[in-house]
């Protein structure tokens, strides 16, 4: 189905300003959308409030609108400038309600403005709470035990029928706003802050499943009813932890292929449903031991999981979802080597780790829970699960270089046990300090809920530490430390020498790192995807120009003091290096 060409202006509204659970990830969402629509030959009209972001730039949309992303502001744009079309999936959480309320105050059938993508109806069913859960009742899909409420003594009532512990969702919000609560005493603040969040004032409280897997799947589909899943995401901790608090490796690592298959194909089943017409995010948690699973959750938009997926696997989920909205067809979609109708297959992994504040925030709890704490996040890709956990460690800029905090180096076996119950950004590093004492897999899986996998893999990272230091100088541990994904430094504490002699080691042997590129289609095809990671193998992928080149070095996680303003600056500076040749 060809773009649509009854449509020649449409307006994109952007994700406002950062916040905890919307940030740089929506900015690089509306970029690509921005781009993929005036590629098109369509007029982009942008409304968003944040400066700072590369969208906002001349060079990405044709007009913008630097006004707040309210109702009042949005409407008066709209009357001005005439869309024919709103592009409202690209803008996070605000863009979703400011699309329902535009809708709702009849301000797009006064201006004959269509709403691209998905549909109003569509959105309201994935974010209402009961009408998803009656949704998914009518597919045959597995949902909790659950109620809803729009007041505290509603709740309660809810709460006590269910019986408790339950898990509070209010409806229309992002970055976990609801909580977890183990008695009336917990529940009864929770209720009421998640009812004040709720711009519908409707909360969904639900029997908890604290301790199950959690896997994300990104999935797109087209009007056609063509949809494809582009990747599967799993958090390492289980449920209970926020999916941005937690440690995300893609694509999943413990699921067997039936696993895979079943959550794959309710996802799919979910979209459709829906009649989603873009990228969406499904949630899921899943006990392994008996195969029984719950949808958490549906983002019937690009969401912040979207970034990682484009990322990982080297689709633009942004903008093909953008080319969606218009009208084309997932086949009619050319990507670098392939149509965007073929689903990406990875040959590598991706991790990524969260980055939180409480470098800045001392006094504040680091205990992790449904409501996100995480400012930035960091992402790596290596052959390993192994390799990757170190080269993000290091990534984060937390003044650590390896699986090691000296935090936990007093602690005995007993304390850290009853540390790595609770779920905190630095869990990991109790862990493997639980490894080196000798504690058991089972008993820290056991305390964690962790799957094995994890924890076995952090053990071999452990028991490679182990064999540098009773080896210093061998070049056998030295390539498979390497690979591993080992610093020099890491390497220079444990041989008890410094890492320029790590370094000088290496090179004089010829153990030295190469760069694969990205690859969407697991070598099946030529892959032209220009992103590439660093690994210790044989073949270098990269091919290396003639021409002058300049090193340029971004920013780093998103943190306090330091946002996507960096990002923008970085762009601007290799476009400029780029144009002089």
């Amino acid at each position: 189905m060809p773009k649509r060409t009854d449509i020649r202006k449409i307006m994109v509204i952007g994700s406002g300003p950062i916040v905890i659970g919307q940030a740089a990830e929506f900015d690089y969402a509306g970029t690509q959308a921005c781009l993929a629509l005036k590629e098109e030959g369509y007029q982009v009209v942008l409304c968003n409030s944040n400066p700072a972001t590369i969208m906002t730039d001349t060079t990405i949309a044709d007009r913008v609108y630097m006004e707040p992303l309210t109702l009042e502001y949005v409407a008066k744009i709209i009357r001005y400038e005439r869309p024919d079309a709103i592009l409202p999936g690209i803008g996070g959480q605000t863009g979703l309600n400011l699309a329902i309320q535009l809708e709702k105050k009849g301000v797009l059938d006064e201006c004959r403005v269509t709403l691209l993508g998905t549909k109003v109806k569509s959105i309201e069913l994935a974010e209402d709470r009961e009408l998803f859960k009656k949704l998914c009742e009518q597919l045959g899909e597995p949902v909790l035990p659950s109620g809803i409420a729009i007041s505290v003594k509603e709740g309660l009532t809810v709460a006590r029928e269910i019986g408790f512990p339950v898990v509070l969702r209010p409806a229309f919000t992002l970055g976990g706003t609801g909580g977890f609560a183990e008695n009336e005493q917990e529940f009864l603040p929770l209720v009421k802050n998640a009812i004040a969040l709720s711009p519908a004032g409707q909360v969904l409280i639900e029997k908890s499943i604290k301790g199950y897997k959690e896997i994300e799947y990104e999935v797109i589909r087209d009007a056609n009813d063509t949809a494809i899943a582009v990747c599967n995401m799993e958090n390492l901790d289980p449920v209970g932890i926020h999916t941005g608090d937690s440690i995300v490796v893609c694509p999943s690592q413990t699921l067997t292929n039936r696993e895979y298959h079943i959550l794959r194909d309710s996802a799919l089943k979910i979209i459709r449903a829906l009649e989603i017409e873009g990228g969406c995010n499904v949630q899921f948690a899943l006990d392994t031991k008996s195969l029984q699973y719950y949808l958490i959750e549906v983002n019937p938009r690009v969401s912040r999981s979207s970034a990682l997926a484009s990322k990982a696997s080297g689709y633009p989920i942004a903008r093909v979802s953008a080319k969606i909205g218009v009208g084309m067809t997932l086949d009619e979609i050319q990507l670098a080597n392939t149509p965007a109708s073929f689903e990406p297959a990875l040959d590598h992994v991706v991790t990524k780790m969260p980055r939180f504040p409480f470098d800045k925030f001392s006094d504040a709890s680091n205990a992790l829970g449904t409501q996100m704490k995480a400012t930035g996040e960091v992402m790596s890709v290596g052959r390993t699960f192994e390799e990757n956990l170190l080269k993000a460690i290091r990534s984060l800029e937390i003044g650590l270089y390896h699986l090691h905090s000296p935090r936990f180096d007093s602690m005995d076996e007993r304390e850290l046990l009853d540390y790595i119950k609770i779920g905190t950004d630095d869990r990991i590093f109790a862990i493997a300090q639980l490894l080196r004492l000798g504690c058991s897999v089972e008993k820290i899986a056991k305390a964690t809920l962790i799957d094995r996998f994890f924890i076995c893999k952090l053990k071999n990272i452990v028991d490679e530490e182990k064999e540098i230091r009773e080896n210093p100088g061998d070049l056998r541990v030295l390539r498979v430390v390497k690979k591993m994904g080992f610093s020099d430094r890491a390497v220079a504490r444990l041989w008890g020498t410094n890492e320029l002699e790590v370094w000088n080691t290496r090179r004089k042997f010829g153990i030295a790192p190469v760069y694969k590129m990205i690859d969407t289609c697991a070598s099946e095809f030529e892959s032209y995807v220009p992103y590439f990671y660093l690994t210790y193998e044989d073949e270098n992928e990269t091919v290396v120009s003639d021409k002058r080149k300049i090193l340029v070095l971004g920013s780093g996680p998103i943190r306090i003091g330091q946002g996507v303003e960096f990002d923008y600056s970085t762009v601007h500076a290799v476009q400029t290096i780029k144009a002089a040749g």
